[in-house]
């Protein structure tokens, strides 16, 4: 494999990486068809923290407000 392709496969698993520490934070372990995480690619990775993010912000705002 050539380096450039090297760099782009470390990249991709490193953004994965980080989208699973986020989702874990945020206390998603598995998706509703019970996928883990780790079987998941970066497309549904980024899907997935783009929504539970959402939902993630919109509870701490209720809390805030209660």
């Amino acid at each position: 494999m050539n380096t450039q392709a090297t760099r782009l496969t470390q990249a991709v698993e490193q953004r994965k990486d980080f989208l699973k520490n986020e989702l874990l934070k945020m206390g998603y372990f598995k998706t509703p068809d019970n996928k883990q995480l780790y079987e998941l690619n970066l497309s549904e990775l980024e899907q997935i923290h783009i929504i539970v993010k959402a939902q993630f912000g919109k509870e701490l705002s209720k809390e805030e407000n209660a």
